[in-house]
């Protein structure tokens, strides 16, 4: 690109567009320089607020030249035609979790940004914490040894308010599930990073706490893992007051543990010369409550380093680390445990096809 900055686009100007504005503005050569919402109000506020221009007109962003990354902040559902709209404009795509709701409608978007030789990358920020990617070295090194059991426990807390602020949310069709589609998903994505392939799950879910919606607050999952070992999720927006999102993974020489950002267990058989800094160096760097209690109390740090990666990958013309595969494989995962909980029988992945639940045809 000749240009002097790499030009954003923010398809969707809710809560969300607000981080990836904060993110692209600590990157040095990249401006948010356009934005677009379904409602016209929500992005001409949008815009007065980050010096950008509004469109009223998905078309229009589109076609302007200044435009060279759109991010895609829409309900889950509505991921699909925007970026599809965005790659035969020959924008690169980046798409907030979850990349879509099926896996028909991810596999689309990943074909497009092929057919069109635009990058496409769906966010999960956790992935770039140095916490993350320290458990990531570990486990790559051998460090514990025969891998035996690997957690995700996401157990938060969303209000009765929190799920009546948005028609679209707890739905099916919208938010294509509830605490695990939209909330542990960037659990989901870690703990299989980490640990690879997952083969088998079974599973049960609930709505428990929360009234007029029709998916869950309340999932837990058992897994199998292609190298043998087992894991459990759990997943809750009904859990009060909330906690930390928490990764456990453990082997025959070794297990560590994170809390959000903090590495709160780092304990190896044998000892490596850098562990005791690793301890120093990620012990309380949570600053926020990650999202526990309070979805917009996050960090966008995350999506500062991952959308640096997307623009590496630009400039290289190399795969983004994240790339619409990557984003699709948590989602197979959340829908292999939908299955299991609807039918009670174990569910082999990969999924040969889409899961039709009767639950998603029910009305909140």
């Amino acid at each position: 690109m000749a240009k002097s900055a790499v030009g954003f686009g923010m398809i969707g100007c809710g809560m969300i567009a607000n981080f990836h504005a904060r993110a692209v503005g600590d990157l040095r050569g990249a401006k948010v320089v356009a934005c677009f919402d379904a409602v016209p109000a929500a992005a001409d506020r949008f815009a007065a607020a980050q010096g950008c221009r509004a469109y009223h007109d998905l078309k229009q962003m589109l076609a302007d030249p200044a435009v060279d990354v759109v991010t895609i902040g829409t309900p889950s559902g509505a991921h699909l035609e925007p970026a599809v709209a965005a790659a035969r404009a020959g924008k690169h795509v980046i798409v907030e979790k979850p990349l879509e709701i099926t896996l028909g409608r991810c596999d689309r978007i990943i074909r497009e940004c092929e057919r069109n030789k635009v990058k496409c990358s769906a966010i999960f920020p956790s992935r770039f914490h140095h916490s993350s990617i320290e458990l990531k070295r570990a486990v790559e090194a051998g460090r514990f040894g025969r891998l035996t059991l690997a957690e995700a426990y996401v157990k938060w807390y969303r209000t009765q308010a929190y799920y009546d602020s948005g028609a679209w949310r707890g739905t099916w069709e919208l938010d294509g599930g509830g605490a695990l589609m939209n909330q542990a998903i960037h659990s989901v994505d870690l703990l299989t990073w980490l640990m690879g392939p997952v083969v088998e799950i079974t599973a049960h879910t609930a709505l428990l706490a929360h009234e007029r919606i029709a998916v869950e607050d309340t999932a837990v999952a058992t897994l199998k893992f292609a190298n043998g070992a087992l894991g459990v999720i759990e997943a809750s927006t009904a859990a009060y007051p909330g906690y930390l999102k928490r990764i456990e993974i453990h082997g025959s020489t070794g297990s560590a543990a994170m809390e959000e950002e903090d590495v709160v267990a780092w304990d190896f058989a044998k000892k490596a010369r850098g562990d005791a800094a690793v301890q120093a160096r990620m012990a309380a760097r949570t600053s926020t409550a990650g999202g526990a209690s309070d979805p917009s109390a996050i960090g966008h740090h995350g999506h500062t380093e991952q959308f640096r990666d997307v623009l590496a990958a630009i400039r290289d013309d190399r795969t983004p680390a994240i790339d619409g595969a990557e984003g699709r494989r948590s989602v197979e995962i959340i829908l292999a445990i939908y299955k299991a909980a609807e039918t009670g029988k174990v569910v082999k992945l990969p999924l040969a096809s889409d899961p039709v639940l009767a639950a998603r045809k029910k009305k909140a």
